[in-house]
């Protein structure tokens, strides 16, 4: 793949990852029985959810043209364990865009969400899709949420530490996520990678199984961004 990023050939590789110098060094080495034991529970717990995955799909499959006219699962490439950019899926919430790209530190276009979009943001049935990526092995359940590849290149330049979030896979909930909710600027995105730090340096199962109970907490009362 190309570099996303024209001119920052220190931040951008054209295989498809960051530069290692971008991508920072390791707070925490993500080696281990500890790494074994998250990827065990987390391909359990994905399997139990695809039997959600397959009737929620159906229904948004038949909702879809009336309530969201286009595809069904939005695809986004964005940075994941080690800055290697892949492929991560949600259930499409907004119309198609058809002006420039939103830059890294813009406001969500919070204007194209659509009705059926909304409800499943503040679900976080957008979220479902990505139990495919965390079957592959490109994300886990818990932990720092990707951001765009394209805005990732912009934060790996501009936010300091930004790189050391990537040592560990990316996750469909987090710390930052159940703390601060969607967040936009360079000051939110500052707050952010200080939470992801933040998890990393302190990760365990026990701070999974409570930033699980949190994301549950934040899907029941409808809280999501």
């Amino acid at each position: 793949m190309g570099a996303v990023v024209r001119g920052m050939s220190d931040v951008s590789r054209h295989d498809g990852r960051v530069g290692k110098q971008a991508c920072g060094r390791a707070i925490r080495p993500d080696t281990g029985r500890p790494r074994l034991s998250k990827r065990v529970f987390d391909h359990v717990v994905a399997l139990l959810l695809l039997g959600l995955l397959v009737p929620v799909g159906a229904v948004l499959l038949v909702l879809n043209p009336f309530a969201n006219a286009g595809p069904l699962i939005y695809r986004q490439d964005r940075i994941g364990y080690r800055c290697r950019r892949f492929a991560a899926y949600k259930f499409r919430t907004m119309r198609c865009a058809t002006g420039a790209a939103r830059g890294a530190f813009d406001a969500l276009d919070a204007d194209r969400i659509t009705a059926l979009g909304r409800v499943l943001r503040k679900s976080r049935l957008d979220e479902l899709p990505q139990i495919i990526n965390v079957l592959r092995g490109e994300m886990s359940l818990i932990g720092p949420r990707p951001d765009s590849y394209d805005h990732a290149c912009v934060y790996l330049r501009d936010i300091a530490g930004y790189g050391a979030r990537h040592n560990v896979r990316p996750g469909v909930s987090g710390l930052a996520q159940v703390e601060l909710g969607y967040v936009d600027g360079i000051d939110g995105i500052r707050r952010k990678v200080a939470l992801d730090l933040h998890y990393i340096a302190h990760a365990s199962f026990r701070l999974d199984l409570w930033i699980a109970w949190r994301t549950i907490i934040v899907v029941l009362a409808r809280k999501g961004a």
